[in-house]
Order: C-alpha cells, then sequence, then structure tokens
C-alpha cells in the first residue's frame, strides 16, 4: 500500500473516532433539576426534588465489583425489557447507594408519573419514588474506581465535619457518563445532609 493510501486511511480512522466521541459526549442528557442552596469550599449542599426511579438491589457496595452488573440490569428495562417492550430515555446520572443496603438506580425521565412506568419483566428492577433531599455534593473527574470514590468521599465528609453539618444515611456515588465516554467524564459522590 503506497504512502499517500496509508495518510488517508489514517485521517479517516482519526476523524472517526473523534465524531465518535463528540456525539457521545455531547449528548442532551436530562439531569436532575437540583437548586444549589450552599457551598463549602468544592463541596455544594444541593435540594433536589422528588424523583422516580428505576432501581436493583447489589450484593455489595464495591463500584469495582458490582457497577457493571447493576448498570446491566437496570439498562436492560429501559432499553425494552418491561411488559410494553417500551424503550426508555437514558437520564444521567446512575446513582449507586453505597451502604451497607447497596443498590444502583437511574433516574426516570420528568414525563412518566411512577404509574406511567411499565412494569418491569426483570424482579430484579422495581420502580420506586425517592423523596425530596437536600444533599451535599462533591465532583471530580475521569474514570471511576473503589479507591477514587473512597478517596472523594473522605474529602467530603472533612469538609461537612469542618462545617458541623450533619448527615444522614449512606453515601452514594453519582456517574454521569457512559462507559464509553473517554474526555469531559463527571463524577460526584454524595450524602443526604439536615440544613437549617
Amino acid at each position: 500500500m503506497n504512502k499517500f493510501l496509508w495518510i488517508s486511511l489514517t485521517i479517516v480512522v482519526i476523524t472517526g473516532i473523534g465524531l465518535l466521541i463528540v456525539s457521545f459526549t455531547s449528548k442532551n442528557i436530562e439531569t436532575p433539576n437540583y437548586k444549589v442552596i450552599k457551598t463549602y469550599d468544592e463541596v455544594e449542599v444541593r435540594l433536589y426534588p422528588k424523583m422516580v426511579v428505576a432501581k436493583t438491589n447489589l450484593a455489595d457496595k464495591s463500584f469495582d465489583n458490582q457497577g457493571s452488573n447493576g448498570f446491566r440490569t437496570i439498562a436492560g428495562y429501559i432499553f425494552g425489557g418491561n411488559e410494553k417492550n417500551e424503550k426508555i430515555a437514558m437520564t444521567a446520572p446512575v446513582v449507586m447507594n453505597m451502604g451497607d443496603s447497596a443498590s444502583m438506580y437511574f433516574v426516570m425521565p420528568k414525563s412518566y408519573d411512577k404509574s406511567e412506568l411499565p412494569t418491569p419483566n426483570s424482579k430484579n428492577v422495581q420502580i420506586v419514588e425517592v423523596a425530596e433531599k437536600t444533599m451535599a455534593v462533591i465532583t471530580y473527574g475521569g474514570f471511576s474506581s473503589d479507591e477514587k470514590i473512597e478517596k472523594h468521599r473522605k474529602q467530603l465528609d472533612q469538609i461537612l465535619q469542618k462545617n458541623k453539618i450533619q448527615t444522614k444515611g449512606a453515601f452514594l456515588y453519582m456517574g454521569y457518563n457512559a462507559p464509553w465516554d473517554i474526555i469531559n467524564r463527571k463524577n460526584e459522590v454524595a450524602i443526604e445532609v439536615m440544613v437549617d
């Protein structure tokens, strides 16, 4: 193969990869409408509205061990694994409860009431309502792991303790990107807080 053909093929491949990356990272994915109440250093205190979620329980609270399993289970539901074979739009973030009763959930699009969502085919997926909550949240980039989540959990905990903010329940991991997104990745660690 001549040099010109190799250069042309290389340009086509690099352009194609670039377009794929842009298409996956610039999607308009629905996210919850929260209100920032206060900030402490890198931490935002946010008021989240009531939400309807599709949830599955996990065997343990390890993101490394359970993240993919939980994602696949709920993705099956929104990609048509329900009584109506209905596809439901993907939203962000995907939320993992890191407590002893570990779970993962996808927030359902705002256009659905709980009663309007189709029944899951899998007995491992439940449709539940999450009450309005005030959450303290810290954001970081890159790919996540148990180690990175724990690092930011400790950072969040230290800032909250320093500011004498009481917490409630378990820490949550919130991921905003598809597994194939390479750039502009966004992750958060959060916990419910009690504020005046």
